[in-house]
């Protein structure tokens, strides 16, 4: 009984082993020398990729496939028989075509006449509009948003590192790229919902976030905004697409013929719409372009799909790959509606394939789209001070309910290993450090203390310097804020302190009073320039390495007061006094003395400064 139980559960491993076809690879000719920008198939399916400038590929599926076709134009055709579902590191060589007993060899480059698939992409461009929102007066739809970094080319050696004794279970989670073919561990994933509203009129957008939710690992969108930043908004229609501050000529612009080859490779049904497949790749090296393929419609001429990747050849700073899918729901011949949009992108100090990096991959759905119902125009004004604190708490009901796909099985584990990872102790600590260096405080509860890196000092007149401080904080929308220190000097045997307070009198505006007062010892010229900071740091107090000297040390006494206003978004205006008083901290090394009269008989040694300031910032 127990060997049937053994052999049906060989079985079903089997079975699900078979589930799924994974094949990397080279594709060569007779010389050993790469074929760049070879089409590769699964037989019988319109699964497929173009291996990149050095011949290199990799292509997976969830299904199971056999037979691998691989061609190129002025090669024999070859169908590759897959031994098993895995299959890595395969060596494809193709075979020069012969024609009329002469050997002809084509260096990749297609021709400008008589391609089929040159006379679909002028009909791109003759019916090619604007995106398909900006056809409407007023258009809105729900958005749904999903963030995941990895790190990735991990290898035993990594594993087997010092650093994840006790934390080996995470690399359970460890899976390869369908796109790249390297090894990868999901370490942070994020999603988000979003209602969208536009007016082409009056050229406003209004984005209402509805849910946030991460992997635990921290709070807020902090992490929403750095994706923004990075990940700029963009429209393949375009002739040019810019990408971490470069501009790549789209494989739809109007000059991509100078630019790019495109070979016309199959066509099929799509959504019961019969469309054209289109292999595109670059006529030159060295040059800010991408290779991949897309399906258009064979009347509307509207791009359905497209797949495209970044050129090895690209030179972007720690950028090694940059891959892009969207998917459309074609309407009519004059509106193409973006419903799926996921971006990948490689970041890594070496270009080199075994260096490691970070995947950052954005994905992007869109749907229950709605046009010409407009909003009043107050509708899109920016409220000045709203959080809604509720949208990062949502339960697992609202996401069940809200998110546009399913999570994978990978990304569910991803969200129960980093939760996992929280009651890891030894993780916690690391987990902590980090958030300690980088911030400088050390949080509890609501009390931050810190800055840690100031705690420690030393100077010619106060000897060894020790500071304790801290802040409040009990969120982005605090009433208000208390923040303050105090330090002693074990040669000048004496106390500073400086103390600082803020308070929000009206939420709406943000009307904030501020008020403080700072009696510490400041070291002439350290700062380049003024500051009525009242908890500024002071690098001749707080430094443990420093260079020069410094011992033209000043004792201040610093009480400011301010108000500000945020009236409208992103608009600050701010008016404020302050009053300082200067001396020597220590005559010993240098002294402030002045005269005081035009007989130069008497003298004082402190320095006394009002200021009054009014400033106006716009962002």
């Amino acid at each position: 009984m127990f060997k049937k139980i053994l052999f049906f559960l060989f079985c079903a491993v089997s079975s699900l082993s078979w589930a799924q076809t994974k094949v990397s690879g080279t594709v060569i000719d007779k010389k050993n020398q790469p074929i760049p920008f070879a089409n590769v198939v699964f037989k019988g399916s319109n699964e497929g990729v173009v291996s990149d400038e050095n011949g290199k590929f990799y292509i997976e599926s969830s299904k199971s496939y056999s037979v691998l076709v691989v061609a190129f134009m002025g090669y024999t055709t070859r169908d590759v028989e897959l031994e098993k579902p895995v299959n890595y590191n395969m060596k494809i060589v193709l075979t020069e075509e012969q024609v009329l007993d002469e050997v002809v060899i084509f260096t990749g480059k297609t021709s400008k006449k008589n391609n089929p698939a040159l006379r679909i992409l002028r009909k791109i461009w003759e019916r090619k509009r604007k995106n398909g929102l900006r056809m409407f007066e007023q258009y809105a739809y729900d958005k749904y948003e999903k963030v995941e970094f990895d790190l990735n080319t991990i290898d035993s050696n990594f594993m087997k590192s010092k650093i994840f004794k006790g934390l080996e279970f995470v690399f359970k989670k460890v899976d390869t790229s369908k796109i790249t073919g390297k090894t990868y561990l999901p370490i942070f994933i994020n999603e988000s919902v979003y209602q969208v509203y536009g007016d082409n009129k009056m050229g406003k957008e209004k984005q209402i976030l509805t849910g946030n939710k991460n992997s635990g690992l921290s709070n807020g969108d902090g992490v929403n905004t750095f994706i923004k930043d990075l990940y700029n908004d963009y429209n393949i229609y375009n002739n040019h697409l810019t990408f971490f501050d470069k501009s790549f000529t789209s494989p739809i612009s109007t000059t991509g013929i100078d630019v790019y080859n495109y070979v016309l490779r199959d066509s099929a049904y799509i959504d019961n719409k019969w469309c054209y497949n289109i292999v595109f790749y670059p006529r030159r090296k060295n040059e800010l372009t991408f290779k991949g393929d897309f399906w258009v419609n064979d009347s509307t001429f509207a791009i359905k799909t497209i797949n495209m990747a970044v050129s090895k050849s690209a030179n972007i700073n720690w950028v090694k790959d940059i891959y892009i899918e969207q998917e459309f729901d074609v309407v009519n011949d004059s509106v193409f509606l973006l419903t799926r949009d996921y971006m990948m992108s490689d970041f890594s100090l070496s270009k080199k394939d075994e260096a490691k990096g970070v995947y950052g991959k954005r994905t992007s759905l869109y749907r229950n789209h709605k046009f010409n119902q407009p909003k009043p125009e107050k509708f899109y004004k920016e409220e000045v001070n709203f959080i809604d604190n509720t949208v990062y708490t949502r339960p697992e009901s609202f996401w069940e309910q809200n998110r546009f796909e399913k999570l994978n099985k990978d990304e569910i584990g991803v969200y129960k290993m980093l939760d996992t990872l929280k009651t890891v102790k030894k993780f916690k600590q690391m987990y902590n450090l980090v958030t300690i260096l980088a911030s400088g405080y050390i949080q509890k509860g609501n009390f931050d203390y810190g800055p840690i890196f100031s705690t420690f000092g030393y100077n010619v007149v106060e000897g060894i310097r020790l500071r304790a401080g801290g802040r409040t904080y009990f969120g982005p929308n605090d009433k208000w804020r208390l923040q303050g220190y105090t330090a002693y000097g074990f040669d000048d045997n004496k106390f500073k302190y400086g103390i600082s307070a803020k308070w929000m009198l009206n939420t709406k505006n943000r009307l904030i009073i501020s008020a403080g007062n700072r009696r510490d010892i400041e070291q002439i010229g350290a700062s380049l320039t003024t500051t009525n900071d009242v908890l500024g740091r002071s690098f001749a107090s707080s430094g443990v390495f420093m260079s020069g000297t410094n011992g033209k040390l000043s004792n201040i006494n610093l009480t400011t007061t301010a108000l500000e206003i945020e009236p409208v978004k992103n608009l600050v205006f701010e008016t404020g006094l302050s009053y300082r008083t200067l001396e020597s901290a220590s005559r010993e090394f240098f002294t402030m003395d002045y005269f005081t009269d035009d007989a130069r008989t008497q003298t004082r040694g402190d320095l006394r400064q009002a200021e009054a300031h009014f400033q106006v910032e716009y962002t």
